[in-house]
């Protein structure tokens, strides 16, 4: 596999998880869902952000971010606070509390997307597939673009090629 391979399977794999997850109540726009998702991600990666650092890290445009965080927060997904520094900004934090919405959206299968995605019906197949996403999870999550975008760690992969 190449850095291309892995972009598309990347795509292929947010595609497969737009798909699977409930959308009541926010329309039609899969656009305002990634946007939705990309913020909530750096939420949890950078709790007590302002709106201005989300739009730095994700690039993001500020009217999607501070959409997305008055969708999350009308979920029950994160709170706001006052900036203690500059009381005319906000802090986004996750929230204490998972949210009813939150439960429901963490706990939508993906099985059927991805029987759609496979076109197959085989429930050992869709089973098999869950098995290796739930193992690169486990070993690329979010937590590891950290060590990607850290441009003084050490290169693991120097170490692999010996």
């Amino acid at each position: 596999m190449n850095g291309v391979d892995l972009f598309l399977l990347g795509r292929t794999l947010m595609k497969i998880g737009e798909e699977a997850l409930p959308t009541e109540g926010l329309g039609d726009q899969p656009g305002s869902i990634r946007g939705v998702l990309i913020v909530v991600s750096d939420i949890r990666a950078h709790p007590g952000s302002a709106i201005s650092e989300i739009v730095t890290r994700t690039g993001l445009p500020q009217s999607a971010v501070s959409a997305a965080v008055a969708r999350l927060r009308e979920a029950g997904a994160v709170v706001t606070e006052p900036d203690t520094r500059d009381r005319r900004r906000l802090r986004i934090l996750p929230s204490p509390e998972i949210s009813g919405r939150v439960e429901q959206v963490r706990s939508t299968s993906i099985d059927t997307a991805l029987a759609k995605v496979l076109g197959a019906a085989d429930p050992h197949l869709v089973a098999e597939v869950v098995s290796l996403l739930e193992q690169l999870a486990r070993h690329l999550s979010p937590q590891a673009l950290t060590r990607l975008r850290n441009r003084h760690a050490e290169d693991p992969a120097a170490a692999v090629k010996k």
